[in-house]
């Protein structure tokens, strides 16, 4: 069965520069191992990659050993929905690609709420972080 977003269509794709999803197949594609529900594709901006370093959520910082190349603003990044709804409830939520979020983060965040930030990324998603 073909995984669904938030919308009740086919999952699209979230991001492969840097290459996104938990299993690293740039689709916030999720399964039993995935406990953090890394379902959200979020284009990321400066106040919440912020938000997420002073929650203890470092994106910004490079890890090879685990393929993270560290984000910037304008990055489509699949991120949890719980920490997600954090920077939502303390004002810093990132945008979200609808179509590229999977229907799990229905479990912790409301169609609604996701739907206030919903966004179509742009051509030139760097433009974000101006």
């Amino acid at each position: 069965m073909a995984e669904r977003n938030v919308l009740g269509g086919a999952l699209e794709p979230c991001g492969i520069d840097p290459v996104t999803g938990f299993y690293r197949d740039g689709s916030c594609t999720t399964g039993p191992e995935d406990l953090g529900n890394h379902t959200i594709c979020a284009v990321v901006t400066p106040e919440f990659l912020e938000h997420q370093r002073r929650i203890g959520n470092d994106l910004v910082t490079p890890v090879p050993q685990h393929a993270f190349p560290g984000l910037v603003p304008g990055d489509r990044w699949c991120v949890t929905a719980r920490n997600w709804l954090r920077a939502h409830e303390d004002g810093a939520a990132a945008f979200v690609v609808l179509a590229s979020t999977h229907e799990r983060a229905l479990e912790i965040v409301p169609l609604a709420v996701l739907q206030e930030h919903a966004v179509d990324v742009p051509a030139d998603p760097g433009a974000l972080g101006e």
